[in-house]
């Protein structure tokens, strides 16, 4: 049996996670490309968790990620992530760690069929009544099946939270509905104070052959 020193696994990983000038990630479709290759990643780099990224990959280095919004590699990150929202190339959403994750469709169903969802849009009433799902989720969950894709600002206005004061739950619920593969951003709209919304969908709806 081979066994791997500490420098050599740390070498593999530098290579597969694409952490080398040689190796970075220079377009989108390499983007798309990388995570085909290692399945699923971080958009950013996780404190403590060792598992590719997107910015790492496009640095091709390991650094710290920079507050500026003009860096070349934040705006690849951002920009190419947003043009990909609603081409169905990968599954981006929070999701490890409850952190921005994207997944490659191919393993997306592994993922899926390890969730609480069992290919029916009225899963989620299971969930509820077992006390697995926040009300505020089931009504953000409900907003989307009555109307369809929403902006932020207008799903926050139909699930009837739209008081700043719960802002915070509504971001929790969001993030509750991500994690279990229930809902997804799939475009960015010019709403709001910043002119910048992701629109949200339901997973089921957006992938229609998942549940398969």
């Amino acid at each position: 049996m081979t066994t791997l020193t500490l420098d050599e696994i740390e070498r593999r990983r530098e290579f597969n996670y694409r952490r080398t000038p040689e190796r970075r990630v220079r377009t989108i479709e390499e983007a798309r490309a990388f995570v085909e290759e290692v399945g699923f990643c971080h958009f950013w780099p996780i404190k403590g968790v060792e598992l590719p990224n997107l910015f790492h990959a496009i640095a091709g280095r390991v650094r710290p990620v920079p507050m500026e919004h003009d860096d070349p590699d934040i705006s690849k990150c951002w920009g190419w992530k947003d043009e990909a929202l609603d081409k169905r190339w990968w599954y981006y959403g929070k999701f490890l760690r409850r952190r921005a994750t994207l997944i490659s469709l191919k393993e997306l169903p592994y993922f899926y069929a390890l969730s609480e969802n069992y290919g029916d849009l009225s899963d989620y009433l299971e969930e509820y009544r077992a006390g697995m799902l926040t009300a505020e989720a089931k009504r953000i969950y409900e907003a989307l099946l009555e109307h369809g894709p929403l902006d932020t600002i207008r799903l926050r206005r139909e699930a009837h939270m739209s008081a700043e004061s719960a802002k915070s739950r509504f971001d929790r619920a969001l993030v509750e509905l991500q994690v279990g593969l229930k809902v997804l951003p799939i475009g960015v709209a010019e709403a709001g104070a910043w002119r910048y919304a992701f629109i949200y969908e339901i997973v089921q709806r957006h992938f229609p052959d998942l549940p398969e």
